[in-house]
């Protein structure tokens, strides 16, 4: 596998780690349960290590937007269907503009 294919893995790897320890995070009701608590340390760490790997072979502006990007997407998604977040129309228009942003950060760092 090239250097810069492994990186993008790598970067997705992270980013879902991301969306991970957010939700793990939420459901550790502000860090006072102990299993949520750890699990949301141990993602966000596994997550920056990642995002590390990923960095050595692209951007590191491209690398961390999209890095956030899939974080916010897939957490505000699991936000709606785990937590009955509102689902208004702005809210979705928004987070297919991050998606469209995300598309086009990989395809300009395309070596």
């Amino acid at each position: 596998m090239k250097p810069t294919t492994l990186a993008w893995t790598y970067l997705i790897v992270a980013g879902l780690l991301e969306i991970a320890w957010a939700v793990a995070m939420k459901y550790s009701q502000g860090f006072s349960k102990l299993g949520p608590a750890l699990a949301a340390f141990a993602l966000g760490l596994a997550s920056f290590y990642f995002l590390t790997l990923a960095a050595d072979h692209l951007p590191i502006g491209t690398a961390y937007a999209v890095w956030t990007g899939i974080g916010a997407v897939g957490t505000a998604l699991l936000g709606m269907m785990l937590f009955a977040e509102p689902r208004h129309a702005i809210r979705l228009i928004s987070i297919a503009v991050i998606v469209v942003g995300i598309v086009g950060l990989q395809l300009t760092a395309q070596k």
